[in-house]
């Protein structure tokens, strides 16, 4: 089985003078320029969505846990106390299930999907932006 052949210095060297030309002229600064802002808001973006994607998962797994877990620590036989089951199920019963801010209500599901959609654009603006990266 042979080798794959490289490519030859001459061949090398004529590409490197090939992009130095092509980097001179005005169409290249503009070029250059478009994929650096592209660059710029496609890796601003991965990084945003990789901040809050954990944390909007965290918080809905967090928040449609709790009552679960709540729930099932009064109807269980070792809180024998009256009282006690009262004051848990009036805890359970204070857990909201959906938060309205100004006219976005907020899910405990929704938190959760919100969370998996910034997973998808984190991996969407890695990708752009080797792709902006490569073409600069």
């Amino acid at each position: 089985m042979e080798a794959p052949s490289r490519p030859s210095l001459s061949r090398l060297a004529q590409a490197s003078e090939d992009r130095e030309t092509r980097r001179s002229t005005g169409l290249g600064f503009i070029r250059t320029t478009f994929w650096a802002i592209c660059h710029f808001v496609f890796y601003f973006a991965q990084q945003v969505a990789e901040v809050l994607a954990p944390l909007c998962l965290v918080l809905g797994i967090g928040w449609m846990a709790l009552p679960r877990a709540l729930a099932a620590i009064t109807t269980g036989s070792a809180s024998t106390d009256p009282q006690a089951q009262d004051v848990m199920n009036h805890v359970v019963g204070s857990i909201p299930d959906h938060l309205t801010i100004g006219s976005h209500v907020m899910t405990p599901g929704g938190l959760i999907f919100d969370g998996f959609l910034l997973m998808a654009i984190a991996a969407v603006g890695a990708t752009i932006s080797a792709v902006a990266a490569r073409n600069m």
